[in-house]
């Protein structure tokens, strides 16, 4: 079982996401900046905040539905604002997408607020609510469940460091978790937390056996040649002991976001 977690940047490299995608061929992908709007005349609106003018994929739901269809998608929203044409806004949702391949079936699942709760009415200040997503499954070919979660960690534009929100984040995604697996469960837990790998983040996940493989395993990079600022850290996949000898990688290339691909291969 092949496990693919990344930040999609809001498909800004559509071009070569698609195609990674369709080639990896993940059994499940937890993505992260992933957009719905339903109303969008075209393919690619703008996103604007604090100034920025982001070229923003319209429907990146549909569009790694369509080139995955042999998989289940679920999209978990955090807030609903607004992507521009010009003058003419559009509403859209953003957050979270998990998908699973259908030979795959969900036992059990979980989807919550680690931070505020969904907004239908703009995006809203920073830090902005998340959701968590969490998936029970069972793997018939090895003959064992695995209970998969991630989250999109808060964004504090004053840095990565502990904040008692971001806390209180990782407590709520541990409850999450807790929520869904049960106690003999392959755990894989993963997304874009945007901390660093000092944070208490790591001690609250690891009172349910959690580790991070990124730090473990020596990777000092989860960003690629988009990301131009400094701290190169923002992606980790924990594991519980069981899959800490499992085969593991942060891909460098080919780049399909700012962030890098981590893959978790379950044998």
């Amino acid at each position: 079982m092949k496990i693919l977690c990344l930040n999609t940047w809001g498909s800004k490299l559509h071009g070569a996401l698609i195609p990674y995608l369709t080639a990896t061929r993940p059994d499940v992908l937890c993505l992260q900046e992933i957009t719905h709007t339903p109303g969008a005349p075209q393919d690619w609106l703008s996103y604007r905040d604090g100034g920025a003018d982001l070229p923003q994929r319209a429907n990146s739901f549909t569009d790694i539905s369509e080139a995955l269809p042999d998989h289940v998608g679920i999209f978990c929203p955090a807030a609903q604002g607004d992507l521009w044409d010009g003058d003419q806004r559009y509403a859209s949702q953003w957050g979270l997408a998990t998908f699973v391949h259908k030979d795959l079936p969900i036992i059990a699942q979980a989807q919550g607020f680690v931070h505020g709760s969904f907004s239908p009415d703009g995006y809203g200040e920073h830090p902005r609510s998340r959701p968590g997503h969490a998936i029970r499954i069972y793997d018939f070919a090895r003959g064992y469940p695995v209970t998969i979660a991630h989250m999109h960690g808060l964004r504090d534009p004053t840095g990565k460091q502990d904040t008692p929100e971001r806390l209180t984040q990782a407590e709520r995604l541990k409850a999450l978790v807790r929520s869904v697996a049960a106690p003999e469960d392959r755990l894989v837990v993963c997304g874009d937390f945007n901390v660093t790998p000092d944070s208490e983040t790591f001690r609250i996940l690891g009172d349910i056996g959690l580790s991070d493989l990124v730090t473990a395993r020596g990777h000092t990079d989860t960003r690629t040649s988009h990301y131009d600022k400094p701290g190169r850290f923002a992606d980790y996949m924990l594991v519980n002991g069981i899959l800490r000898e499992a085969t593991f990688d942060v891909v460098a290339e080919p780049e399909v976001s700012d962030h890098r691909p981590l893959v978790l291969t379950l044998t």
